[in-house]
C-alpha cells in the first residue's frame, strides 16, 4: 500500500512541475474571454481577400463593425448589401468594416463576395479561430467595436430592419 501512496504522490508533484514549468514558458494561456459588451475586443489577425494580413488592434481610434459571415447564410447575403451600404456612408469618417468570412474555403467566399458587390475589406477565419475566440453560435453575427477597442454591441442573426440599428449605433459611436 505504501508503494502505491508514493506512486501517486510522485505523479501528482510532477504534474504540479509540468504545469508550473508550462505557464512559466507562456505556452499555456488562460482560455479568451468571449466578446461582450464593454470589454476589450478580443484581437485578432487574418488574411484579407488581397491577401493582405490585417490586426484588428491596428483599427484603433476608428469606429469597427465587424461582420462574421458564411456563404451558405442566406441572411448574411441579404445582408450584405445594406452592410455595404454603411461602409459607403461612413467610411470616411473613422468607420471601418471588416466581413469576417468563416468558410472553409476561402476562393469560394471570395466569389460570392464579388458576386454580392462587396467593397469593404473581407478576412478569411478558414481555421475558425477568431470565431471560437468570439465565442459565435449564429450566422451573421456583428459585431460594434469602439474607438478604445471597447466591445459596443453584440448582435447575433439577422433580420430586415437590423441596419437600421447598426446606422444608428455607429452614428452614436462616431460622436463620441
Amino acid at each position: 500500500m505504501s508503494s502505491s501512496f508514493s506512486f501517486a504522490s510522485a505523479s501528482a508533484r510532477f504534474l504540479r512541475a509540468a504545469a508550473a514549468l508550462l505557464l512559466s514558458t507562456g505556452l499555456v494561456v488562460a482560455p479568451a474571454q468571449a466578446a461582450a459588451p464593454m470589454t476589450p475586443a478580443p484581437d485578432f489577425t487574418l488574411r484579407t481577400l488581397e491577401g493582405k494580413n490585417l490586426r484588428l488592434k491596428e483599427q484603433r481610434g476608428q469606429v469597427v463593425l465587424v461582420n462574421f459571415w458564411a456563404t451558405w447564410c442566406a441572411p448574411c447575403r441579404q445582408e450584405m448589401p445594406k452592410l455595404n451600404a454603411l461602409y459607403d456612408k461612413y467610411k470616411g469618417s473613422g468607420f471601418v468594416l471588416l466581413g469576417v468570412n468563416v468558410d472553409d474555403d476561402a476562393r469560394n467566399a471570395a466569389t460570392v463576395a464579388g458576386k454580392l458587390g462587396v467593397t469593404f475589406p473581407v478576412l478569411f477565419d478558414t481555421d475558425k479561430n477568431v470565431s471560437k475566440l468570439y465565442d459565435l453560435n449564429s450566422m451573421p453575427s456583428t459585431v460594434l467595436i469602439d474607438r478604445d477597442g471597447r466591445v459596443r454591441f453584440l448582435h447575433r442573426g439577422y433580420q430586415d430592419g437590423y441596419e437600421n440599428t447598426y446606422d444608428k449605433q455607429i452614428r452614436d459611436l462616431l460622436k463620441e
